[in-house]
């Protein structure tokens, strides 16, 4: 099946076991999504993701959707499945959501883990002068 008019020019990318997110990049298609659109326009392995998104609504749906929540380096913080039209989702700690067809939000929440880089944990900043440390050397040990 190929890709709908509306999401043929979208940049794809792809994810191991043969899927491939689509990205909302402009106002116009995140505005729309895949409201309005059939089942089958939205091929296969496919799914449509939504950067800097915390919630989303499916009023204008045919069709029910998977919703995965990513936090900001990529990871699975939630899945909703099986989600009808007309209803509205809300993560707080995602920072981007993917919409896939109902049944296949966990293939793309699999996949997601398994793309995700090593993550190393941040690098922490050095302290600034004249400020305790916890190490009572700070400016609270010189006022004693």
């Amino acid at each position: 099946m190929s890709l709908s008019d509306r999401l043929g020019g979208l940049e794809s990318r792809p994810l191991p076991g043969g899927l491939t997110l689509l990205v909302a990049g402009d106002r116009r298609t995140r505005r729309r999504g895949l409201a309005h659109l059939d089942a089958d326009a939205l091929p296969a392995g496919h799914a449509l993701l939504f950067e800097r998104c915390r919630s989303v609504h499916t009023i204008g749906m045919r069709f029910a959707l998977d919703l995965v929540w990513l936090d900001g380096p990529g990871a699975v913080v939630r899945v909703d499945r099986s989600v009808g039209p007309r209803r509205v989702r809300t993560c707080r700690r995602a920072r981007r959501v993917v919409e896939a067809a109902a049944g296949d939000g966990e293939r793309f929440a699999a996949a997601l883990a398994e793309d995700l880089p090593e993550r190393s944990p941040p690098a922490l900043a050095p302290p600034a002068p004249g400020r305790d440390h916890g190490d009572g050397q700070g400016r609270d040990a010189r006022r004693r």
